[in-house]
């Protein structure tokens, strides 16, 4: 449960931190989120964005992702690359740009500057490491950028020492929209994106078939995997649910109910992959599957995992 008001909204929402190497971005995340982190598994999801971590309080739940490195291209794969890390900065609610208060400006931040021009998303300038430079110079360091680049916010901090690090995650969850939880508050997952795609559909059909259709129903995604014909992610997810009637519901008259959930949890899907999606789904009746432990091991309810 969350401890708030009628009137307090709760806030979620995806957090890019972009920045060159050595600029302690690591270092912030860990101070960040310490103890309450979920740290997502390292291993290669099907986009090359990973969630390094989600911070969850009742107020808010912030998912920080990491975007693929932001320099100049060598090669066509880092141009590829270039190319996704640029859709992701689009997709996210809110960017992290972070410097190095004692290296200062360089080419690499030009670089990055130039790339957020393109983008509508709002941007913080945080300058960390500032336990490490006299104020005066903090100073000169904010006027310089201040003139590159219209920043929403400019926070300076020291990761390692955890200063001003409160103020930046109140200012950041100012900044995110109203949302739900995507990520219960003490599960960590394997398979963030899978997980994250699952209940992004579960939120569609019960948002759509309102009081008709109980929370007794759980989605499984198959398979999700990126086609070899093309650049999209394929997507296969079954809506498991109990009775004959609630698969009636939710396929809707010539399945124009299904359909609709499938336009608006693709587009949401996208958002989230930074990538085009090809989302196939379809609803299978299960009797009391929530009573009946081999089926919810089947759909991803483990209990050694709690």
């Amino acid at each position: 449960m969350h401890n708030q008001t009628s009137e307090q909204k709760y806030k979620s929402g995806f957090v890019s931190i972009i920045g060159r190497p050595n600029v302690g971005k690591s270092t912030y995340i860990n101070q960040v989120i310490g103890q309450k982190i979920a740290i997502m598994s390292d291993k290669p999801q099907t986009t090359r964005n990973k969630v390094q971590g989600v911070l969850t309080t009742n107020e808010a739940q912030i998912i920080l992702i990491d975007t693929p490195g932001i320099h100049k291209p060598k090669h066509k794969l880092g141009d590829f690359m270039m190319r996704v890390a640029t859709n992701t900065l689009r997709e996210v609610d809110l960017i992290l740009f972070m410097i190095n208060a004692v290296e200062g400006y360089g080419r690499g931040d030009e670089f990055i500057i130039e790339k957020l021009k393109g983008v509508q998303t709002p941007v913080f300038l945080v300058i960390n490491k500032i336990d490490q430079i006299h104020p005066d110079q903090l100073l000169s360091i904010i006027e310089q950028y201040k003139g590159l680049y219209n920043f929403a916010e400019i926070v300076p901090i020291s990761a390692l020492e955890g200063q001003n690090t409160d103020r930046l995650l109140q200012q950041i969850k100012e900044y995110l929209p109203e949302g739900p939880q995507y990520y219960p508050a003490d599960q960590v997952t394997d398979h963030p994106e899978r997980f994250i795609v699952s209940e992004l559909i579960r939120e569609k059909v019960l948002h759509l078939t309102r009081e008709e259709v109980p929370h007794s129903i759980a989605v499984v995604i198959e398979k999700m995997q990126k086609r070899e014909d093309s650049e999209k992610i394929h997507v296969m997810a079954a809506i498991i649910v109990e009775r004959s009637s609630q698969k009636g519901i939710i396929i809707g008259k010539q399945g124009s109910m299904l359909k609709e959930i499938g336009k608006r949890a693709r587009l949401d899907i996208e958002n989230l992959l930074g990538s085009k999606v090809y989302l196939e789904l379809w609803v299978k009746v299960q009797k009391d599957w929530r009573n009946k432990v081999t089926q919810l091991r089947d759909f991803g309810f483990r209990e050694d995992e709690y």
